[in-house]
């Protein structure tokens, strides 16, 4: 009888198959965490900028009244307050496909320029809805999330918007 060291090809396929097999499972899991993940910090980055353009007053850009990418944006708001700079430092993107040409970040003006609302679209499709009664994001509706009629960008109806 003649010694084998090493494994049959049919060892190794099935080793194979097995470890795609639980990488599979371990990815599915994964995935919603990531997702979740990634609202957190649209929630978090959508708040602290919030409290800067939906303070007390609404940021009024050069523009007028409407709706605009920060990415848009950012170049003008470093004019006009250079301390944003030192806090901030480059434009805040979306995790998911934000670049810094196009942050899917929204800043949205009322006509009166009186009320504004900042929003995101997020990718967890079980989000709680927090503001009822609204399928878009609105200026002065509130902070919250929302049930759109639409889908973003993140494969979602889900929004969050912080507004006066």
């Amino acid at each position: 009888m003649k010694n084998t060291r090493g494994l049959t090809l049919v060892e190794i396929l099935t080793t194979i198959g097995i470890l795609a097999i639980l990488a599979t499972i371990v990815m599915a899991a994964v995935i919603p965490v990531r997702k979740k993940g990634r609202d957190a910090k649209r929630k978090f980055e959508l708040a602290q900028i919030g409290r800067f353009m939906a303070g007390s007053s609404c940021y009024e850009p050069d523009g007028g009244p409407g709706e605009y990418d920060l990415a848009d944006l950012f170049s003008e708001i470093i004019i006009k307050n250079p301390q944003v700079k030192a806090m901030i430092g480059k434009v805040p993107r979306d995790p998911n496909g934000g670049t810094d040409s196009e942050s899917f970040y929204i800043y949205l003006l009322s006509d009166d320029g009186k009320k504004c609302s900042i929003y995101a679209n997020l990718e967890n499709e079980n989000e709680k809805v927090t503001l009822s009664g609204i399928t878009e994001p609105t200026a002065g509706r509130g902070t919250g999330v929302l049930e759109g009629i639409t889908i973003g960008h993140n494969g979602s109806n889900k929004y969050f918007q912080v507004s006066n």
